[in-house]
């Protein structure tokens, strides 16, 4: 039985576990802060990040929004380091993110651990 199911926005079909939560993080790292009328403080700071200059004051910052937002709406990741393998002119990026995923953190039990990485692309302008 999966620790936790949902929907996959893109086909309809059931997601489970690790399916899931990867694509709950790249929901949260994909809307920008205030875009949701009820959940103002959902989403990330990246989406304000992705279009200035990649410059290592830059790249930090993205690594800590990401960490942040990750921090904040999905107990069942931590991040421990992040990677941009692409950013392009027309503003998009390739983050990689390498973490702990808790199969059972959405219900505050932390006993059960592994690594995994997700990554994230963001489309620019």
């Amino acid at each position: 039985m999966p620790d936790s199911t949902g929907l996959s926005a893109a086909s309809g079909k059931s997601l489970s576990n690790w399916e899931h939560v990867q694509q709950s993080i790249r929901k949260i790292l994909k809307t920008p802060k205030g875009s949701r009328i009820m959940r103002r403080t959902f989403g990330s700071d990246l989406p304000d990040l992705v279009d200035g200059k990649m410059t290592r004051r830059n790249i930090l910052a993205a690594y800590a929004a990401a960490a942040t937002a990750i921090l904040a709406w999905e107990p069942r990741y931590r991040m421990t380091a992040g990677r941009v393998t692409r950013a392009d002119a027309d503003g998009s990026i390739t983050l990689e993110i390498f973490g702990t995923y808790y199969p059972r953190g959405h219900r505050g039990d932390y006993s059960i651990s592994e690594s995994a990485s997700v990554r994230v692309i963001y489309g620019g302008a």
